[in-house]
């Protein structure tokens, strides 16, 4: 599966007192991405949970911030996956201004497919891997 890209703008409450985005919420943006990525691979989070009793947790974050974004900048979040194991799914993001080349902000982060309800590994369901093109 190629790059899914977010469109995010950047509100007020997103910077800090320079004006610049607050550097926690880059990883929200990427959250936001991954999200929509399930969504758009017809998965609800909260199905997910409800309906197979698995949830995605994130165990590993690596981020490098390169340039600020500002209020009011239009941003592309984008997500791909580089790995995917039994249990989990690497995914690397790169954020930048819509329409432009230079990355702002690019992250790694390692999601777990856990157990609901006991925090375990589990293994990533097989409709998701069908919808990634990776089934048999």
């Amino acid at each position: 599966m190629g790059e899914f890209i977010l469109p995010v703008r950047v509100y007020y409450e997103d910077t800090d007192s320079g004006g610049v985005v607050y550097y926690a919420n880059y990883l929200k943006f990427m959250e936001r991405a991954r999200t929509e990525w399930l969504r758009r691979l017809g998965f609800e989070q909260d199905r997910l949970r409800d309906e197979s009793g698995i949830m995605f947790a994130v165990s590993r974050a690596e981020v490098e911030y390169r340039s600020p974004a500002r209020f009011n900048d239009a941003l592309e979040v984008g997500a791909t996956i580089t790995t995917m194991g039994r249990a989990s799914l690497l995914f690397q993001h790169q954020i930048r201004r819509a329409g432009e080349s230079p990355i702002l902000c690019s992250g790694r982060v390692k999601v777990a497919c856990v157990d609901a309800a006991r925090f375990l590994p589990a293994p990533i369901p097989r409709q998701i891997i069908e919808a990634l093109g990776d089934g048999e």
